[in-house]
């Protein structure tokens, strides 16, 4: 199976409402089957601030993450994962090792800001 995905038209694209926001608060989640973070994201006015899980204690400490910009998927439905409802899909990479790297913009823009 090729690494490439299906070609989409630009419409399907744009029903993936991909957004910035910042970091603003990092917890432990012990409950994970592998090691996570649990980050609360502010999106802005609009969106709000939403719950998210991530497997990326590998690259990033909690401490080091608040404040960061990441993007993340808005408009998925909430996922279960554990005692946890993450409200947003984070978006990252995975390294050579399998671990991931956030995706992240490279300047600071408006949280809430949506991918173009």
């Amino acid at each position: 199976m090729s690494d490439i995905a299906a070609e989409i038209g630009f419409d399907d694209f744009m029903k993936v409402d991909i957004r910035t926001g910042t970091i603003v608060e990092v917890r432990p989640f012990p409950e994970a089957r592998k090691p996570a973070h649990i980050m609360l994201i502010d999106f802005g006015d609009e969106i709000g601030i939403k719950k998210s899980s991530a497997q990326i204690t590998v690259h990033y400490e909690a401490d080091d993450l608040v404040g960061r910009q990441v993007m993340a998927v808005v408009n998925f439905p909430p996922r279960q994962i554990g005692p946890l409802k993450s409200e947003v899909l984070t978006l990252g990479y995975a390294d050579e090792n399998g671990d991931i790297v956030l995706a992240a913009v490279d300047k600071k823009v408006p949280n809430g800001q949506r991918l173009m």
